[in-house]
């Protein structure tokens, strides 16, 4: 299986990434996670043969803003989007006229369904969790192909984390914070609480992501958290829009 970001960033588009996105490819369908604006990239990636599964960690606009360009993309075996309670009160608010496409207007079919009292069956495992944050987020363990991917976004240290985090082959955790701040008022990891996460949760390899657009201005700045993370977990990557790695 191969993981691509497709967008990096939280809170707004900068010349270091898009927001947040990312795409799992496997050989029966492609998962995507959150849709920020790195899902206007997807095309490239995916061509729309293969079921699509998106699953959103929350409304903040940094995760959805992408779905304005669903329109697009033509997904011959449709798109399932998995998101929290109140999903469908939303997204058919923001993802309607007279801000965009209606979703019952996209050129292919849209399902939407609420985590995770409608979590219906799938060809893989999925389990959600709630996580810390100003609003309610969503934290995600996938089981695919014999692989654990876990991905947490915009969440503070919380029980949760680590038990979604609990061994998996991949960790794709948040880093909004600078190494060292912290704002219990707007929980965010920063590189060492992410690297720790990873090292307590005994997971294989950590990714991160999700760098704030406003803390991390420049490339040389993730570089740094890279720096930080690797002391504490080793088998740390900082991600950047067009990143692929196997798994």
């Amino acid at each position: 299986m191969e993981i691509i970001f497709l967008g990096t960033n939280g809170w707004y588009d900068t010349s270091t990434g898009n927001t947040v996105c990312a795409l799992v490819k496997t050989k029966r369908f492609d998962i995507v996670l959150d849709a920020g604006n790195g899902l206007t990239k997807l095309d490239r990636y995916c061509d729309g043969s293969k079921p699509v599964y998106l699953f959103l960690s929350h409304f903040h606009l940094d995760h959805i803003i992408g779905l304005h360009a669903l329109l697009k993309f033509r997904f011959r075996k449709g798109l399932t989007i998995f998101a929290q309670k109140g999903a469908r009160r939303v997204l058919k608010t923001f993802v309607n006229a007279p801000f965009t496409m209606p979703l019952d207007k996209l050129p292919y079919s849209v399902k939407i369904v609420e985590l995770p009292d409608e979590a219906p069956k799938l060809p893989f495992k999925a389990e959600s969790l709630p996580l810390e944050h100003s609003d309610p987020v969503l934290g995600l363990r996938l089981r695919l192909d014999g692989k654990t991917i876990v991905y947490c976004t915009d969440t503070g240290h919380c029980a949760n984390a680590l038990k979604l985090a609990k061994r998996a082959d991949l960790l794709i955790s948040e880093c909004s914070h600078l190494s060292g701040e912290e704002n219990p008022g707007w929980p965010h990891f920063n590189p060492e609480t992410a690297a720790r996460l990873a090292l307590v949760a005994g997971v294989k390899n950590l990714v991160l992501t999700h760098f704030a657009a406003d803390r991390y201005s420049t490339m040389r700045r993730r570089t740094a958290a890279l720096r930080v993370a690797r002391r504490i977990f080793p088998g740390s990557a900082a991600a950047k829009d067009g990143m692929r790695m196997r798994l």
